[in-house]
């Protein structure tokens, strides 16, 4: 009964990662706004139904690992070492997440990827949006970690400015001192308020 479905799932894996493949190559190629959602989909050899299946619209196709991220973050959370502090714990997952930034700036594409992205103004705003919409999965991993109730203010709003301090420390001459001092911060008004937190 497992092969079925472990069949089923490879194939959607695939057929989302030809999607995702396609549209990179298109985009980098023609132009993010020089390429519709049927031309992926015509690429990538699928219905545009299809397509939809997989990515809630276009700008999903060129960040396909977004449940990924969510996951992440909670874990940095849930998965911290005993006795290491939540913001030291982010402060981690985001210098972890530069440093794997840079392991993908090897590829040759990345610089255009990244430029692409700088350079289009949907794609920017989502980028953003896609970041900070963790926001609400951040803060209850952070209220259950510490016993609070789940609308805890102080466990949404350390859960805002550590997503929104990853924007200043990617901007930063020097990621890693920015990171330390941003986190510092929070760390400094985090424990005043909870304690061995």
């Amino acid at each position: 009964m497992t092969e079925p479905t472990g069949r089923r799932e490879r194939k959607k894996a695939q057929t989302r990662q030809s999607l995702a493949d396609a549209a990179l190559e298109l985009f980098l190629e023609r132009g993010y706004d020089q390429v519709g959602v049927k031309e992926v989909a015509d690429a990538a050899d699928v219905s545009v139904t299809t397509l939809f299946k997989h990515f809630s619209g276009k700008e999903a196709l060129v960040f396909d690992q977004d449940d990924d991220l969510e996951a992440a973050l909670v874990a940095a959370v849930r998965d911290r070492t005993p006795g290491q502090s939540i913001p030291q714990a982010l402060r981690e997952h985001i210098l972890l997440r530069q440093t794997q930034l840079a392991v993908h700036a090897a590829d040759p594409r990345f610089a255009d990827f990244t430029r692409m992205v700088q350079e289009t103004p949907a794609l920017r705003d989502y980028a953003h949006r896609m970041w900070t919409r963790h926001e609400a999965a951040l803060a209850r991993a952070i209220a259950e970690s510490v016993g609070a109730p789940e609308d805890d203010v102080s466990c949404a709003a350390l859960a805002r400015f550590a997503l929104e301090a990853r924007g200043l420390i990617l901007r930063h001459a020097d990621p890693r001192r920015a990171a330390d001092e941003a986190f510092a911060l929070l760390e400094h008004g985090w424990t005043a308020s909870r304690p061995g937190n």
